[in-house]
């Protein structure tokens, strides 16, 4: 009896330890595991519709219905990075103009194509719809990582969160982040030097010759 005593008194310091390991190993959760430089945060970009049917025909939107859509237009603050197009049955000329010329007062031009919305169009109505996109970065800030052993030599889990987030937040069209706008050939240099090519084209005065003219007097 006394044998079987002494070996349960030394198997007890043998639990305590493996008893202190496991609590000291579960403080460790969240450690690092991104071994590389990329951050794990990036912005995602969300697209919402917006729509607003207008009362049109062959010869486009009357003076009551230019007015709601210009309401409209000031209550949803239109601005740079929207986007408006038109989804018209009747695909009137007179409408399409009308919608950009009250969209151009904010600085948008209407795009072709509309994209696909609930709902189905009533007849004699034209559907106009503002595109908006945000960006954010989902999961920050992050500071899930409770200890600070770091066996993997991986980065920190809110790694990345600051500059993602304050470029999500200040970029003027979140849709550049998805796609950058497309160049049109023309270099800074191109356009800054305009003005002094034109200068340098230009006639001199007098290359051909001094006009003559009458008083009309006798």
């Amino acid at each position: 009896m006394l044998i079987a005593n002494n070996s349960k008194l030394a198997k007890a310091p043998a639990i305590a330890l493996a008893l202190s390991l496991g609590l000291v190993l579960s403080g460790c959760g969240g450690m690092p595991t991104n071994r590389s430089l990329y951050s794990t945060k990036q912005a995602v970009v969300e697209r919402t519709n917006y729509t607003f049917d207008v009362r049109s025909g062959q010869g486009g939107l009357d003076i009551s219905e230019q007015q709601r859509l210009s309401a409209w237009f000031e209550t949803m603050e239109l601005g740079f990075g929207d986007r408006v197009s038109i989804e018209d049955p009747m695909a009137s000329e007179a409408t399409r103009d009308a919608v950009n010329k009250l969209a151009g007062r904010h600085g948008i031009l209407v795009e072709d194509g509309a994209p696909v919305t609930s709902g189905f169009v009533q007849p004699g109505f034209a559907r106009v719809v503002l595109t908006r996109s945000t960006a954010s970065v989902p999961g920050c800030p992050d500071w899930s990582a409770k200890s600070d052993m770091n066996y993997n030599n991986g980065t920190h889990p809110g790694y990345g969160c600051a500059t993602n987030s304050n470029l999500a937040a200040m970029v003027a069209n979140p849709q550049d982040l998805i796609e950058g706008q497309k160049g049109n050939g023309e270099t800074v240099i191109m356009s800054s030097t305009k003005a002094i090519d034109t200068y340098r084209e230009a006639k001199p005065t007098g290359s051909e010759g001094l006009k003559s003219n009458s008083t009309g007097g006798k």
